[in-house]
Protein backbone atom coordinates (compact mmCIF):
# COMPACT_ATOMS: atom_id res chain seq x y z
CA UNK A 1 0.00 0.00 0.00
CA UNK A 2 1.23 3.23 -1.00
CA UNK A 3 1.15 6.87 0.17
CA UNK A 4 -2.52 7.26 -1.32
CA UNK A 5 -3.37 3.84 -0.14
CA UNK A 6 -2.04 4.94 2.97
CA UNK A 7 -3.54 7.87 3.11
CA UNK A 8 -7.36 6.77 1.76
CA UNK A 9 -7.16 4.29 4.41
CA UNK A 10 -6.35 7.01 7.78
CA UNK A 11 -8.50 9.15 5.88
CA UNK A 12 -11.82 6.57 5.78
CA UNK A 13 -11.13 4.60 9.18
CA UNK A 14 -10.86 8.12 11.22
CA UNK A 15 -14.12 8.98 9.54
CA UNK A 16 -15.25 6.08 10.63
CA UNK A 17 -14.14 5.90 13.99
CA UNK A 18 -15.70 9.61 14.03
CA UNK A 19 -19.41 8.37 12.92
CA UNK A 20 -18.94 4.83 15.44
CA UNK A 21 -18.79 6.72 18.15
CA UNK A 22 -20.59 10.03 17.85
CA UNK A 23 -24.01 7.88 16.89
CA UNK A 24 -23.24 5.27 19.52
CA UNK A 25 -22.64 7.69 21.88
CA UNK A 26 -26.34 9.62 21.03
CA UNK A 27 -27.80 6.07 20.57
CA UNK A 28 -26.30 4.92 24.29
CA UNK A 29 -27.90 8.04 25.59
CA UNK A 30 -31.53 7.60 24.09
CA UNK A 31 -31.20 4.31 25.62
CA UNK A 32 -30.03 5.00 29.40
CA UNK A 33 -32.71 7.47 29.75
CA UNK A 34 -35.27 4.43 29.92
CA UNK A 35 -33.12 3.44 32.35
CA UNK A 36 -33.23 6.32 34.70
CA UNK A 37 -35.64 4.83 37.00
CA UNK A 38 -32.47 2.90 38.55
CA UNK A 39 -31.60 6.21 40.25
CA UNK A 40 -34.73 7.97 41.08
CA UNK A 41 -37.10 5.69 42.12
CA UNK A 42 -35.09 2.24 42.84
CA UNK A 43 -32.16 4.19 44.95
CA UNK A 44 -29.15 3.20 42.86
CA UNK A 45 -26.40 4.49 42.69
CA UNK A 46 -24.61 6.33 39.79
CA UNK A 47 -22.16 3.57 39.28
CA UNK A 48 -24.92 1.54 38.88
CA UNK A 49 -26.75 3.34 36.24
CA UNK A 50 -23.46 3.23 34.34
CA UNK A 51 -22.49 0.38 34.65
CA UNK A 52 -26.23 -1.51 33.27
CA UNK A 53 -26.40 0.57 30.80
CA UNK A 54 -23.15 0.69 29.22
CA UNK A 55 -23.39 -2.84 28.79
CA UNK A 56 -25.95 -2.36 25.68
CA UNK A 57 -22.58 -0.70 23.74
CA UNK A 58 -21.16 -3.61 22.39
CA UNK A 59 -24.64 -4.55 20.62
CA UNK A 60 -25.59 -0.75 19.41
CA UNK A 61 -21.76 -0.74 18.33
CA UNK A 62 -22.85 -4.04 16.03
CA UNK A 63 -25.98 -2.72 14.45
CA UNK A 64 -24.06 0.64 13.92
CA UNK A 65 -20.91 -0.16 12.36
CA UNK A 66 -21.59 -1.31 8.85
CA UNK A 67 -23.61 2.03 8.58
CA UNK A 68 -21.10 4.46 10.04
CA UNK A 69 -18.84 2.43 7.53
CA UNK A 70 -20.94 3.32 4.83
CA UNK A 71 -20.41 6.95 5.47
CA UNK A 72 -17.37 7.19 6.23
CA UNK A 73 -16.68 5.65 2.81
CA UNK A 74 -19.50 8.04 1.16
CA UNK A 75 -17.55 11.19 2.54
CA UNK A 76 -14.12 10.18 1.84
CA UNK A 77 -14.99 9.80 -2.03
CA UNK A 78 -16.87 12.55 -2.18
CA UNK A 79 -14.49 14.32 -0.70
CA UNK A 80 -11.91 12.89 -3.62
CA UNK A 81 -14.34 14.11 -6.03
CA UNK A 82 -14.54 17.49 -4.69
CA UNK A 83 -11.01 17.83 -5.22
CA UNK A 84 -11.10 16.39 -8.58
CA UNK A 85 -8.27 13.50 -7.09
CA UNK A 86 -9.98 10.81 -8.35
CA UNK A 87 -9.99 11.97 -11.42
CA UNK A 88 -6.45 12.69 -11.34
CA UNK A 89 -5.98 9.27 -9.98
CA UNK A 90 -7.44 7.99 -13.17
CA UNK A 91 -6.13 10.02 -15.34
CA UNK A 92 -2.69 8.47 -14.02
CA UNK A 93 -3.70 5.12 -15.00
CA UNK A 94 -4.81 3.72 -11.34
CA UNK A 95 -6.82 0.78 -12.18
CA UNK A 96 -10.58 1.20 -10.05
CA UNK A 97 -8.82 -2.24 -8.27
CA UNK A 98 -6.16 -0.10 -6.93
CA UNK A 99 -7.62 2.49 -5.46
CA UNK A 100 -10.28 0.06 -3.64
CA UNK A 101 -7.68 -1.59 -2.29
CA UNK A 102 -7.57 0.73 1.06
CA UNK A 103 -11.34 1.00 1.24
CA UNK A 104 -10.86 -2.74 1.10
CA UNK A 105 -8.64 -3.12 3.98
CA UNK A 106 -11.00 -0.43 6.30
CA UNK A 107 -13.61 -3.08 5.76
CA UNK A 108 -11.69 -6.07 6.80
CA UNK A 109 -11.01 -4.27 9.90
CA UNK A 110 -14.23 -3.10 10.75
CA UNK A 111 -15.59 -6.91 9.62
CA UNK A 112 -13.26 -8.34 12.38
CA UNK A 113 -14.55 -5.63 15.11
CA UNK A 114 -17.88 -6.93 14.18
CA UNK A 115 -16.87 -10.06 14.71
CA UNK A 116 -15.28 -10.23 17.51
CA UNK A 117 -18.39 -8.33 19.29
CA UNK A 118 -20.99 -10.77 17.52
CA UNK A 119 -19.61 -13.84 18.60
CA UNK A 120 -17.76 -12.53 22.24
CA UNK A 121 -18.38 -9.51 23.00
CA UNK A 122 -21.64 -8.82 22.63
CA UNK A 123 -23.96 -11.99 24.29
CA UNK A 124 -21.31 -11.60 27.33
CA UNK A 125 -22.24 -8.39 27.79
CA UNK A 126 -25.52 -8.81 27.28
CA UNK A 127 -26.26 -11.95 29.66
CA UNK A 128 -24.32 -9.83 32.56
CA UNK A 129 -26.67 -6.89 32.21
CA UNK A 130 -29.78 -9.17 31.96
CA UNK A 131 -27.85 -10.83 35.70
CA UNK A 132 -27.41 -7.34 37.02
CA UNK A 133 -30.78 -6.01 35.76
CA UNK A 134 -32.53 -8.89 37.49
CA UNK A 135 -29.92 -8.53 40.76
CA UNK A 136 -30.94 -5.14 41.21
CA UNK A 137 -34.68 -5.91 40.46
CA UNK A 138 -35.03 -8.65 42.69
CA UNK A 139 -34.47 -6.16 45.95
CA UNK A 140 -38.21 -6.12 46.04
CA UNK A 141 -38.12 -3.50 49.39
CA UNK A 142 -36.21 -0.79 47.16
CA UNK A 143 -37.62 -1.55 44.06
CA UNK A 144 -41.22 -1.05 45.17
CA UNK A 145 -41.88 -0.25 48.27
CA UNK A 146 -42.41 3.96 48.73
CA UNK A 147 -42.35 5.96 52.11
CA UNK A 148 -45.56 6.27 53.40
CA UNK A 149 -47.20 3.86 51.37
CA UNK A 150 -48.37 0.40 51.93
CA UNK A 151 -46.77 -2.88 49.72
CA UNK A 152 -48.87 -5.79 49.33
CA UNK A 153 -47.50 -9.03 47.88
CA UNK A 154 -48.06 -12.48 48.24
CA UNK A 155 -51.95 -12.48 47.45
CA UNK A 156 -52.61 -9.64 50.11
CA UNK A 157 -50.89 -11.68 53.00
CA UNK A 158 -47.96 -9.76 53.09
CA UNK A 159 -47.54 -6.15 53.97
CA UNK A 160 -44.63 -3.82 54.49
CA UNK A 161 -44.14 -0.57 54.88
CA UNK A 162 -41.58 2.29 55.65
CA UNK A 163 -41.55 5.67 57.59
CA UNK A 164 -38.70 7.08 55.44
CA UNK A 165 -36.01 5.85 53.60
CA UNK A 166 -32.57 7.65 54.55
CA UNK A 167 -29.86 9.21 52.33
CA UNK A 168 -27.77 6.30 53.00
CA UNK A 169 -29.87 3.88 51.69
CA UNK A 170 -31.08 2.37 55.06
CA UNK A 171 -34.59 2.35 55.91
CA UNK A 172 -36.57 3.34 59.16
CA UNK A 173 -39.71 2.80 60.55
CA UNK A 174 -40.22 -0.44 58.81
CA UNK A 175 -43.68 -2.69 59.34
CA UNK A 176 -43.97 -5.62 58.07
CA UNK A 177 -47.80 -7.98 58.70
CA UNK A 178 -46.86 -11.23 57.81
CA UNK A 179 -49.99 -13.50 57.39
CA UNK A 180 -48.94 -16.33 54.98
CA UNK A 181 -48.36 -19.00 57.84
CA UNK A 182 -52.52 -20.26 58.49
CA UNK A 183 -50.93 -20.99 62.09
CA UNK A 184 -49.56 -17.86 62.98
CA UNK A 185 -49.79 -14.24 61.95
CA UNK A 186 -46.56 -12.21 62.65
CA UNK A 187 -46.54 -8.58 63.33
CA UNK A 188 -42.90 -7.28 62.59
CA UNK A 189 -42.02 -3.43 64.25
CA UNK A 190 -38.65 -2.00 63.40
CA UNK A 191 -36.70 1.47 64.39
CA UNK A 192 -34.54 0.56 61.32
CA UNK A 193 -33.76 -1.71 58.62
CA UNK A 194 -30.99 -2.59 55.79
CA UNK A 195 -31.05 -4.82 52.66
CA UNK A 196 -28.42 -7.59 52.59
CA UNK A 197 -27.96 -9.71 49.44
CA UNK A 198 -25.60 -12.70 49.72
CA UNK A 199 -25.18 -16.39 47.81
CA UNK A 200 -28.07 -17.52 50.17
CA UNK A 201 -30.23 -15.13 49.47
CA UNK A 202 -32.33 -11.29 50.22
CA UNK A 203 -32.52 -10.05 53.53
CA UNK A 204 -34.03 -7.33 55.11
CA UNK A 205 -32.15 -7.37 59.01
CA UNK A 206 -34.21 -5.17 61.26
CA UNK A 207 -33.09 -3.39 64.28
CA UNK A 208 -34.41 -2.67 67.63
CA UNK A 209 -37.73 -3.96 67.42
CA UNK A 210 -40.84 -6.43 68.37
CA UNK A 211 -42.05 -9.36 66.61
CA UNK A 212 -45.83 -10.15 67.74
CA UNK A 213 -47.47 -13.45 67.12
CA UNK A 214 -50.73 -14.52 66.54
CA UNK A 215 -52.06 -17.91 66.71
CA UNK A 216 -55.69 -18.27 65.37
CA UNK A 217 -56.87 -20.13 69.16
CA UNK A 218 -55.22 -17.62 71.14
CA UNK A 219 -56.42 -13.77 72.20
CA UNK A 220 -53.23 -12.62 73.19
CA UNK A 221 -50.44 -12.28 71.03
CA UNK A 222 -47.08 -13.45 72.20
CA UNK A 223 -44.37 -10.19 72.18
CA UNK A 224 -40.68 -10.63 71.21
CA UNK A 225 -38.35 -7.65 71.42
CA UNK A 226 -35.25 -7.89 69.43
CA UNK A 227 -32.21 -6.37 68.49
CA UNK A 228 -31.32 -7.82 65.05
CA UNK A 229 -33.95 -9.76 62.92
CA UNK A 230 -33.28 -11.45 59.73
CA UNK A 231 -36.69 -11.56 57.16
CA UNK A 232 -36.34 -13.42 53.93
CA UNK A 233 -37.67 -11.70 51.18
CA UNK A 234 -35.28 -14.29 48.76
CA UNK A 235 -38.95 -16.21 47.61
CA UNK A 236 -40.74 -12.92 46.35
CA UNK A 237 -38.58 -12.32 43.54
CA UNK A 238 -36.63 -14.56 41.03
CA UNK A 239 -32.80 -14.91 41.90
CA UNK A 240 -30.55 -14.88 39.12
CA UNK A 241 -30.31 -18.70 39.43
CA UNK A 242 -33.56 -18.74 37.49
CA UNK A 243 -32.73 -16.58 34.23
CA UNK A 244 -33.28 -18.28 30.90
CA UNK A 245 -30.95 -16.24 28.58
CA UNK A 246 -32.33 -15.63 25.55
CA UNK A 247 -30.61 -16.83 21.95
CA UNK A 248 -29.48 -13.24 21.66
CA UNK A 249 -27.65 -13.71 25.35
CA UNK A 250 -26.31 -17.26 24.37
CA UNK A 251 -22.78 -17.75 23.93
CA UNK A 252 -21.61 -19.96 20.52
CA UNK A 253 -21.31 -23.03 22.26
CA UNK A 254 -24.56 -22.82 23.84
CA UNK A 255 -26.25 -22.82 20.34
CA UNK A 256 -24.73 -25.02 18.89
CA UNK A 257 -24.80 -27.60 22.09
CA UNK A 258 -28.13 -26.54 24.62
CA UNK A 259 -27.62 -28.16 28.04
CA UNK A 260 -30.24 -30.61 28.96
CA UNK A 261 -33.61 -29.59 29.71
CA UNK A 262 -33.25 -26.54 28.42
CA UNK A 263 -36.70 -25.05 27.78
CA UNK A 264 -36.27 -22.51 24.93
CA UNK A 265 -34.36 -25.00 22.93
CA UNK A 266 -37.09 -27.84 23.78
CA UNK A 267 -39.54 -24.57 22.47
CA UNK A 268 -37.66 -22.97 19.63
CA UNK A 269 -35.12 -24.85 18.48
CA UNK A 270 -35.11 -22.63 15.60
CA UNK A 271 -34.26 -20.08 17.31
CA UNK A 272 -30.97 -20.92 18.26
CA UNK A 273 -29.85 -21.40 14.63
CA UNK A 274 -31.27 -18.39 13.52
CA UNK A 275 -29.38 -16.56 16.14
CA UNK A 276 -26.23 -18.72 15.07
CA UNK A 277 -26.47 -18.02 11.45
CA UNK A 278 -27.16 -13.97 12.41
CA UNK A 279 -24.11 -13.99 13.97
CA UNK A 280 -21.95 -15.69 11.00
CA UNK A 281 -23.90 -13.13 8.68
CA UNK A 282 -22.66 -9.94 10.68
CA UNK A 283 -19.41 -9.93 9.80
CA UNK A 284 -20.48 -9.43 6.11
CA UNK A 285 -22.75 -6.33 6.43
CA UNK A 286 -19.05 -4.27 6.23
CA UNK A 287 -17.84 -5.79 3.15
CA UNK A 288 -21.02 -5.25 1.40
CA UNK A 289 -22.35 -2.20 2.26
CA UNK A 290 -18.33 -0.77 1.49
CA UNK A 291 -18.51 -2.63 -2.13
CA UNK A 292 -22.31 -1.12 -2.74
CA UNK A 293 -20.64 2.20 -2.03
CA UNK A 294 -17.69 2.60 -4.03
CA UNK A 295 -19.70 0.70 -6.97
CA UNK A 296 -21.80 3.72 -7.04
CA UNK A 297 -19.63 6.57 -6.15
CA UNK A 298 -15.98 4.95 -6.69
CA UNK A 299 -16.06 6.22 -10.87
CA UNK A 300 -14.53 9.85 -11.59
CA UNK A 301 -17.04 12.14 -12.67
CA UNK A 302 -16.95 15.65 -13.46
CA UNK A 303 -17.78 18.48 -11.55
CA UNK A 304 -21.04 18.70 -13.31
CA UNK A 305 -22.12 15.07 -13.01
CA UNK A 306 -24.58 15.16 -9.34
CA UNK A 307 -23.29 12.28 -6.89
CA UNK A 308 -26.45 12.37 -5.28
CA UNK A 309 -28.88 9.95 -6.92
CA UNK A 310 -25.96 7.37 -7.27
CA UNK A 311 -26.10 7.96 -3.24
CA UNK A 312 -29.66 7.86 -2.65
CA UNK A 313 -29.10 4.22 -4.81
CA UNK A 314 -26.47 3.16 -2.76
CA UNK A 315 -28.22 3.96 0.38
CA UNK A 316 -31.50 1.80 -0.92
CA UNK A 317 -29.47 -0.91 -1.76
CA UNK A 318 -27.61 -1.32 0.75
CA UNK A 319 -31.47 -1.02 2.63
CA UNK A 320 -32.61 -3.86 0.82
CA UNK A 321 -29.90 -6.26 1.72
CA UNK A 322 -30.46 -5.02 5.61
CA UNK A 323 -34.07 -5.78 5.26
CA UNK A 324 -33.70 -9.41 3.11
CA UNK A 325 -31.11 -10.06 5.78
CA UNK A 326 -33.50 -9.19 8.97
CA UNK A 327 -36.61 -10.93 7.13
CA UNK A 328 -34.41 -14.82 6.87
CA UNK A 329 -33.08 -14.23 10.17
CA UNK A 330 -36.19 -13.32 11.44
CA UNK A 331 -38.43 -16.02 9.45
CA UNK A 332 -35.83 -18.08 9.26
CA UNK A 333 -36.44 -19.51 13.02
CA UNK A 334 -39.81 -21.36 11.72
CA UNK A 335 -38.81 -21.73 7.90
CA UNK A 336 -34.82 -23.16 7.91
CA UNK A 337 -34.52 -22.56 3.89
CA UNK A 338 -34.80 -18.31 4.50
CA UNK A 339 -31.77 -18.83 6.73
CA UNK A 340 -30.19 -18.64 3.25
CA UNK A 341 -31.11 -15.52 1.88
CA UNK A 342 -28.79 -13.39 3.68
CA UNK A 343 -26.16 -15.55 2.03
CA UNK A 344 -27.59 -15.30 -1.33
CA UNK A 345 -27.77 -11.32 -1.12
CA UNK A 346 -24.16 -11.14 -0.16
CA UNK A 347 -23.29 -13.11 -3.18
CA UNK A 348 -25.48 -11.45 -5.71
CA UNK A 349 -24.07 -7.96 -4.13
CA UNK A 350 -20.49 -8.91 -3.83
CA UNK A 351 -20.60 -10.63 -7.54
CA UNK A 352 -22.24 -7.41 -9.13
CA UNK A 353 -20.57 -4.95 -7.02
CA UNK A 354 -16.76 -6.00 -7.65
CA UNK A 355 -17.68 -6.57 -11.42
CA UNK A 356 -18.56 -3.16 -11.73
CA UNK A 357 -15.94 -1.33 -9.70
CA UNK A 358 -13.34 -3.95 -11.52
CA UNK A 359 -14.97 -2.21 -15.03
CA UNK A 360 -15.10 1.19 -13.61
CA UNK A 361 -18.71 1.53 -14.36
CA UNK A 362 -20.70 4.46 -13.53
CA UNK A 363 -24.00 3.29 -11.98
CA UNK A 364 -26.74 5.45 -12.19
CA UNK A 365 -30.64 4.97 -11.39
CA UNK A 366 -32.43 5.14 -14.66
CA UNK A 367 -33.10 8.50 -16.47
CA UNK A 368 -37.20 8.28 -15.69
CA UNK A 369 -36.69 7.57 -12.04
CA UNK A 370 -33.61 10.57 -11.82
CA UNK A 371 -35.97 12.42 -13.79
CA UNK A 372 -38.80 11.89 -11.91
CA UNK A 373 -37.21 12.55 -8.38
CA UNK A 374 -35.58 15.41 -9.90
CA UNK A 375 -38.84 17.01 -10.62
CA UNK A 376 -40.19 15.81 -7.22
CA UNK A 377 -37.34 18.17 -5.62
CA UNK A 378 -38.07 21.18 -7.78
CA UNK A 379 -41.53 21.31 -6.63
CA UNK A 380 -40.86 21.04 -3.30
CA UNK A 381 -38.36 23.56 -3.39
CA UNK A 382 -40.70 25.85 -5.29
CA UNK A 383 -43.64 25.17 -2.92
CA UNK A 384 -41.59 25.84 0.09
CA UNK A 385 -39.39 28.86 -1.51
CA UNK A 386 -39.62 32.33 0.15
CA UNK A 387 -41.39 34.46 -2.07
CA UNK A 388 -39.17 38.09 -3.25
CA UNK A 389 -40.52 41.02 -2.07
CA UNK A 390 -40.04 43.51 -4.90
CA UNK A 391 -38.44 47.29 -4.29
CA UNK A 392 -41.07 50.12 -5.09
Amino acid sequence: MGSIGRYIFRTTFGAFLVVLISVTTLMWITQALRNIDLMTSQGQTMLVFVGITGLIIPLLMLLIAPIALMIAVAHVLNKLSNDSELIVMNAAGMAPMRIFAPFLAVGIVVSLLVGVISFYISPACLRELRRWATEVRAEVVTNNVQPGRFLTLEGGKLTIHIRERKANGQLAGVMVDDQRDPKERATILSENGDILTNERGVYMVLEEGTVQRQEPDKRDPAIVRFKEYAFDLSRLSPGSANITFSAQERLVSELLYPAPGDTLAAEQPGALIAELHNRITAPFYPIAFLVITFAYLGAPRTTRQSRAMSLISATLVAAALRAIGFVGGVSGARYPLLLALPYLGFVVTLALGTWGIARGLIIEPPAFIANTINALIEAVTRRFAEPTVQAP
